[in-house]
C-alpha cells in the first residue's frame, strides 16, 4: 500500500469523505422526517405530540441541519478546487449566483402556496419547481462545458440543487419548526391554544421539506454522474 503524496490527491480525498458523511447524516433524516415522521405524528393525539416533538425534534433538527452545513461547506471547497484545476474558477460565482436565484423564487412560491391558489396543490407546485430547476440547469451546464469537465458539469447541477436544499433548510424548515416547537410546548404545559398561524408554519415547513425529498433524487444522480456516468461530456481530468 503507497499513501498518496501529492498534498492535492490527499485533500480532495478527505473532502469527499467528509461530504459523503455529512451527507448522509442530512439526507438521511430527511428521508427519515418524510418516510417516517410525518405519518407517525398524524397518529398521535395532542398531548402526545406535546411530550414527543419538544423532546424528538430538537435534537434530530440539529444534527439535520449541522449535517447539510458541512455537506455544503465541503461540497462547495471540493467544486472550487476542481474549477481551479480546470482554470475556470470565476465561474464559480455565476454558478452559485444562479441557484440562489432560483431559491428565490422558490422561497416566494412556498409562501403564495400556504397563501391559497394553484400552487396550494402539492402537485401544482412540484411541476413549477421541476421546470425552474430544469431552466437553471439548463443556464449553468454551457457556462462550465466551456473548459470544463463532465465532473464539473454535473456537480454545477447536483451542487446547485443541494444548495438549494440547504438554503430551504436554514431559511424556511428550520426558523418554521422553531416556532412549532415552542408553541407545542407552550401548549403542553400550560394549556395555552395553538398559535392561529401554526398550521401554515407546519404547512409551508412540510411542503419545503417533501421539496428537498424529491430534489434530492436527481441531486443524487448528478453527483453521481460526476465521477461515474459522463452524461455532459467524455472529458476527464
Amino acid at each position: 500500500m503507497t499513501w498518496p503524496q501529492d498534498w492535492q490527491t490527499n485533500v480532495l480525498f478527505f473532502l469527499r469523505w467528509g461530504h459523503f458523511l455529512a451527507g448522509i447524516t442530512w439526507i438521511g433524516l430527511l428521508y427519515f422526517f418524510n418516510l417516517v415522521n410525518v405519518n407517525f405524528m398524524k397518529e398521535l393525539d395532542a398531548a402526545t405530540k406535546g411530550k414527543v416533538i419538544p423532546n424528538l425534534m430538537p435534537k434530530a433538527l440539529f444534527w439535520f441541519r449541522w449535517g447539510a452545513v458541512f455537506t455544503v461547506l465541503t461540497g462547495l471547497i471540493y467544486y472550487a478546487m476542481l474549477l481551479h484545476t480546470e482554470a475556470i474558477d470565476a465561474k464559480l460565482g455565476i454558478v452559485l449566483v444562479a441557484w440562489i436565484a432560483a431559491w428565490l423564487i422558490v422561497a416566494a412560491l412556498l409562501r403564495m402556496a400556504v397563501a391559497g391558489g394553484p400552487l396550494k396543490d402539492g402537485r401544482v407546485l412540484g411541476v413549477v419547481v421541476a421546470v425552474l430547476v430544469t431552466v437553471v440547469a439548463w443556464i449553468v451546464v454551457p457556462l462550465i462545458r466551456n473548459g470544463g469537465s463532465n465532473r464539473t458539469m454535473a456537480i454545477s447541477v447536483g451542487g446547485g440543487l443541494g444548495l438549494m436544499m440547504f438554503m430551504n433548510v436554514w431559511m424556511i424548515i428550520w426558523p418554521l419548526q422553531k416556532k412549532i416547537i415552542a408553541a407545542t410546548r407552550a401548549t403542553a404545559e400550560t394549556g395555552a391554544p395553538a398559535p392561529p398561524d401554526q398550521p401554515k408554519w407546519a404547512r409551508r415547513a412540510f411542503l419545503a421539506s417533501r421539496m428537498n425529498t424529491w430534489l434530492s433524487v436527481p441531486m443524487l444522480f448528478f453527483m453521481g454522474a460526476a465521477s461515474h456516468f459522463p452524461i455532459f461530456s467524455t472529458l476527464t481530468l
